[in-house]
């Protein structure tokens, strides 16, 4: 069976002040934690058996896993932030001789991982990029075959980047890479990369392929978290109940305990549990847990857990537990 490893423990600091109070994993798009939209997609290709690596709230992470999931999920912290090849490297004790699916946790991929897992080949996801320097990059042969792995290179040879889902079949062979690679200090700048073991993988003489990950949805930054959720938005369409009084133009996501009193709402816009939305008018942006929006016109825009917005604000980044009112 297919072991499931997850690291979860950035500390997002470009997606402040969100993540101040919230680990970047649980910021909810598209009506979901980014760690359940990864848990379900993981799930329903028939894996039950996740570890997680976790560092900074950790403990939110443990307890909302806990609270949602009836998997076997083990968590490993990692003390220090060393990279995503240390990530894995801390967790290499639950690696043995089965394959391991291992998906990076600041990104949404949707694809087959049902076709993934059955392949004989490892096998890494990847996509045409415009600007490589800012990915892992890898290079394929004439047979389809990965030769060379770069974290992001200067004078890229290549414009394939990692899309942060990685099928490995050998997990024994895994773990020997990554124990070299820390072993060995083979860091840059720091920080001890995922693709350098991958790279003693390949030369140990394992077959790694590519499949494509076209439905690769970053999460890194506030602008790239909306248009995550307007992408995932489309394709999900998820079913929202009536509201009576306002009127709503879909794809929403409307959880079913907030409240929408004399509003728009839409297109794309996610609207979590506890949130109340009064007179407003809102388009293209995220509504955190227990948030108040009252009288407001906004697009564009997060707006935190237990936020209060009250005004005519047009986009705005306001963090958990924050207030604006404009013209008091």
């Amino acid at each position: 069976m297919t072991i499931a490893v997850i690291p979860v423990a950035g500390i997002g600091t470009r997606l402040r002040p969100h993540t101040h109070t919230v680990p970047k994993a649980l910021i909810p798009v598209a009506g979901k934690p980014i760690l359940g939209h990864i848990l379900d997609q993981v799930i329903g290709a028939g894996v039950d058996d996740v570890v997680l690596v976790v560092g900074y709230l950790g403990e939110k992470i443990e307890s909302w896993v806990r609270e949602n999931y009836r998997i076997r999920a083990r968590f490993v912290r990692q003390e220090q932030a060393l990279g995503n090849g240390h990530a894995i490297y801390v967790a290499r004790e639950h690696l043995g001789d089965q394959p391991v699916l291992i998906i990076l946790g600041d990104t949404i991929f949707r694809g087959d991982f049902r076709a993934i897992l059955g392949s004989d080949d490892s096998l890494i996801g990847i996509r045409a990029v415009d600007d490589p320097r800012r990915f892992g990059v890898v290079n394929v042969d004439a047979n389809g075959l990965v030769r060379k792995f770069v974290e992001k290179p200067s004078v890229p040879e290549s414009n394939l980047a990692i899309v942060g889902v990685y099928y490995l079949t050998n997990g024994a062979l895994l773990r020997r890479c990554l124990e070299r690679l820390v072993d060995e200090n083979h860091a840059s700048l720091g920080e001890y990369w995922l693709v350098d073991a991958l790279q003693f993988y390949v030369d140990a003489g394992e077959r790694v392929r590519t499949f494509p990950g076209e439905e690769w949805y970053d999460c890194g930054t506030a602008q790239a978290l909306l248009d995550a959720n307007r992408a995932l938005l489309n394709v999900l369409q998820p079913p929202f109940g009536e509201v009576p009084g306002s009127l709503i133009h879909p794809p929403v996501a409307i959880a079913p305990s907030a409240v929408i009193e004399a509003s728009i709402i839409g297109p794309h816009v996610a609207i979590a549990d506890g949130a109340r939305i009064i007179g407003s008018v809102i388009r293209d942006s995220i509504i955190n847990r227990n948030a108040i929006v009252e009288h407001a016109v906004l697009h564009g825009s997060l707006i935190g857990e237990n936020a209060l917005l009250e005004g005519r604000a047009t986009r705005v980044n306001l963090g958990d537990d924050s207030e604006i009112v404009v013209g008091a």
